[in-house]
């Protein structure tokens, strides 16, 4: 068994993970509120956008979940120093591709938003790939056991 000697790390670490622990709660915010939408919300909306609620596949449902749930955990474990936080951060990245793939591909989204639909879907694709490189390059210098 090779033991590895844990190192110092550097305060922007816990800032950067805690921004992401954040970053991911108002993701853990927007899954509650499109899982408590009841009829009379859904009612509310325009006829395109009703549609589009009203469509979500369950398997894109459970990704939204993975994505905002595992990023959380995924920080949380990186905060605390643990290489089985960059694990979970990988689940989460696979929840926000699956995710994003309904949500820009498999939906009529980009047409009933226009082309700004995309702008938020590449946002947390970049944030959740930079939350892995951190996570790989902490593990690189020995900060996470």
């Amino acid at each position: 068994m090779v033991v590895r000697k844990r190192k110092k790390v550097e305060r922007w670490y816990y800032i950067i993970l805690t921004l992401g622990i954040l970053w991911n709660l108002l993701g853990v915010g927007a899954f509650a509120m499109q899982m408590m939408m009841t009829p009379e919300t859904l009612a509310s909306l325009p006829p395109a956008e009703r549609e589009l609620y009203t469509n979500i596949p369950v398997w894109a449902t459970i990704a939204f979940g993975v994505a905002v749930f595992g990023g959380t955990l995924g920080c949380i474990g990186l905060l605390l120093r643990k290489r089985w936080g960059l694990i979970v951060l990988w689940l989460s990245l696979l929840g926000v591709l699956t995710q994003m793939t309904h949500a820009l591909l498999l939906s009529d989204a980009l047409k009933v938003s226009g082309p700004s639909a995309a702008v938020l879907p590449t946002l947390i694709t970049v944030v959740a790939v930079a939350l892995i490189i951190l996570g790989r390059n902490a593990n690189t210098r020995h900060w996470l056991d």
